[in-house]
């Protein structure tokens, strides 16, 4: 690394926070955002569409996607999500994280107003659009429970129905239909807005000084926001040696963490026992109130206090606990007086799922790698996360149908077990530089050794 890029390095890492700074982590948080919605509303979509595409005239209860259809809508966005991550994250490391952040925006709005406007003469042609639309939206993805709520709400105050037991037929308007494209094209309002103020944002600067080895422009977007030794390639013995058993670590702890939280998110519906599509959307703007959110926040305060290692292995314990809590005594569980318990029980593995490894599997990878294969090796993580929220997507639907709910459960509780020992792959990156935790610092010093 040239003296200049070590000064600008050194600039980032002891620069005072200001507006720019402010201003990413917003238009970050709505990129989560809708990424969280997209990913997430088919939960409740999957519900309504049985009622309107599946109906059985005469049939005693509403209709219901069939198995393989209802997997096929809930996973194939982490399909298109899995390739995605793999390919902007190579793009990311050579083009720059600012020009990739945007294509992927602008894909995200596009699928998702494709998804609303799912087109066909049936069932068959509206589901195959619908999954054809998610793939590319799920392609373009690096708290739907709150505005399917609002939108369920709204129809329901407008057009209110009789329940299914009462009335079948009248029991699902004809507006319903416009329900679900609306739920799923809300998706592109919040990418649409952070596209125009990512316009305004430089490229990252260590990504200038680093890989485009650039320290001029990189200096100049330190006012703005704020190697060429020893380099390596990604899978070499150099890289392996060094960093091969973190990326083991975070792919891993990714991909299980996924397993677990992919499956509980996406079939809510299943487990709880509401009939209706309203009183589901309740149940979930709950959940995510009292605690996902909560915990999100637990870990903003306490992550560069007590560390994402301590954090990581705290959530994935936690988790574990208490899915076998909720697993062993399923029975228990189930009778009308302990149903409130259930809900605070299964409230709390998604506490500590976000005060936990939802929030470190994505932190670490970015800090750990070198910043010229950073986003390449953030990419794979989370792709392999992505595989794991297939597993979930597509395995649970199918293991809760053949062996139950309870050994369900308990399969989610080893799998959180096992994320729990691979944590111990991934290294403490509190109060260090990026530099430091990549080992390019130890680099730097060499090569200015070999030059003096």
């Amino acid at each position: 690394m040239a003296k200049d890029q070590l000064q600008v390095l050194n600039a980032l890492d002891v620069a005072k926070t200001q507006w720019y700074h402010f201003t990413a982590i917003i238009i970050a948080g709505m990129g989560f955002f809708t990424d969280a919605y997209d990913l997430f509303c088919i939960s409740l979509v999957t519900k309504l569409l049985g009622r309107i595409y599946y109906h059985k005239e005469g049939d005693s209860t509403p209709g219901t996607l069939p198995s393989n259809v209802s997997a096929a809508i809930n996973g194939v966005a982490f399909c298109g999500t899995l390739a995605g991550q793999l390919f902007f994250g190579w793009l990311g490391d050579k083009m720059g994280r600012k020009r990739v952040y945007g294509m992927t925006l602008l894909l995200m709005v596009i699928s998702s107003v494709a998804s609303g406007l799912s087109f066909g003469s049936g069932s068959k042609s509206v589901m195959a659009t619908l999954c054809i639309f998610r793939f590319w939206l799920g392609f373009g993805i690096l708290a739907g429970g709150m505005i399917a709520i609002i939108v369920s709400a709204v129809f329901k105050a407008y057009y209110p129905a009789p329940s299914y037991e009462i009335d079948a037929n009248l029991s699902t308007v004809p507006e319903a239909d416009y329900i679900w494209r609306i739920i799923l094209m809300f998706g592109a309002f919040p990418a649409l807005l952070t596209y125009y103020w990512h316009t305004k944002m430089p490229e990252t600067s260590r990504y200038t000084a680093l890989v485009a080895k650039n320290a001029k422009q990189a200096a100049a977007d330190i006012e703005t926001t704020t190697k060429e030794g020893d380099e390596f390639g990604l899978f070499t013995t150099r890289f392996l040696s060094r960093h091969g058993h973190h990326l083991l670590g975070t792919t891993s702890t990714w991909s299980l963490l996924d397993i677990a939280f992919y499956s509980q998110n996406l079939f809510q519906k299943d487990i709880f026992s509401a009939i209706e599509v309203y009183k589901i959307a309740r149940a979930q703007t709950l959940i995510a109130l009292c605690s996902t959110v909560p915990g999100y926040w637990f870990t903003v305060a306490l992550i560069d206090k007590i560390g994402r290692f301590k954090i990581q292995l705290m959530g994935f314990f936690f988790m574990t606990i208490f899915m076998f809590a909720l697993a062993i005594p399923y029975h228990h569980w189930t009778l009308p007086n302990n149903q409130i318990g259930f809900v605070i029980m299964y409230s709390l593995t998604f506490f500590f799922a976000n005060f936990g490894p939802n929030a470190t599997t994505f932190v670490v990878p970015a800090e750990i790698f070198p910043a010229r294969l950073r986003s390449t090796c953030h990419g794979i993580s989370a792709a392999s996360g992505k595989a794991g929220a297939m597993v979930g997507a597509f395995g649970f639907l199918y293991a809760s149908d053949a062996i139950g709910v309870k050994k369900s459960l308990m399969i989610l509780g080893f799998i959180n077990f096992l994320g729990m020992l691979f944590t111990f792959l991934v290294p403490e990156s509190k109060g260090k530089s990026l530099e430091e935790i990549s080992g390019e610092a130890d680099q730097e010093k060499g090569t200015e050794t070999q030059s003096g």
